[in-house]
């Protein structure tokens, strides 16, 4: 495990065992619908469409979208990696059918060694998540690098502050979340995420569904950066 910021720490600090407890009702159920106008099924069809039988997920939830997806073939290697304890222990008791490699790590800070490489990851409700602008937090796709083969597959969802359609009560509760530092999303646009994904990967598809972003793209390193 590596050693995370304080403001990392923070903004993870929020998922206790209690509120992962009510996590798919409040925040799958009601926010997605009601609030950010993006229902939790256009996200699970996202990912499906991005899935690999040897796949990574980042900030892992309560693994709702994991134990509803369709991977590809029956024979999975699936990894799990997030820094809260708590949520690494709900996934993988929830998806225990695929054996989950289980990693606790800050994505913000360098990964330790992967000697086995993985073919796609997903980073659903993550960003928003982060302490810092987009600027900042993309230097968590930098880490995935050297646990990525060449050609895979990037994945996820964020909520945005700029350039969506967000109504009233998105708007409020976005705040409310920002003062709480449960968000940290205030500097958060689209362009800026398409330009931080663009300059890193080819085959960018950003989607907007209210004011979620569903995003994808294809690490495809030029020859000097591959170890």
């Amino acid at each position: 495990m590596n050693i995370a910021s304080e403001d990392t720490i923070a903004g993870q600090a929020v998922y206790s065992k209690k509120m992962l407890s009510v996590y798919d009702l409040w925040v799958l159920g009601v926010s997605n619908s009601l609030i950010w106008k993006c229902r939790t099924k256009n996200i699970l069809r996202w990912l499906n469409q991005s899935l690999t039988a040897n796949h990574l997920d980042v900030g892992v939830g309560t693994g709702y979208y994991l134990d509803r997806c369709s991977f590809p073939t029956s024979k999975i290697r699936l990894g799990l990696l997030d820094l809260n304890p708590n949520s690494l222990e709900a996934t993988a008791h929830r998806v225990n059918r695929y054996t989950p490699e289980v990693y606790q790590s800050d994505i913000l800070q360098p990964l330790p060694e992967q000697l086995q490489r993985f073919d796609s990851v997903s980073l659903n409700y993550l960003l928003h998540c982060l302490p810092g602008d987009l600027i900042s937090k993309a230097v968590l796709f930098d880490h995935l690098e050297s646990w990525l083969n060449p050609g895979a597959i990037i994945s996820g969802s964020t909520i945005l502050h700029a350039g969506v359609p967000r109504g009233l009560s998105a708007r409020r509760l976005m705040q409310f979340y920002n003062q709480k530092q449960i968000f940290s999303n205030t500097f958060d646009s689209l362009d800026e995420l398409q330009s931080q994904l663009t300059s890193r990967y080819t085959d960018v598809e950003i989607n907007v569904i209210g004011c979620v972003a569903l995003f994808r793209a294809l690490y495809n390193p030029t020859p000097s950066n591959i170890e």
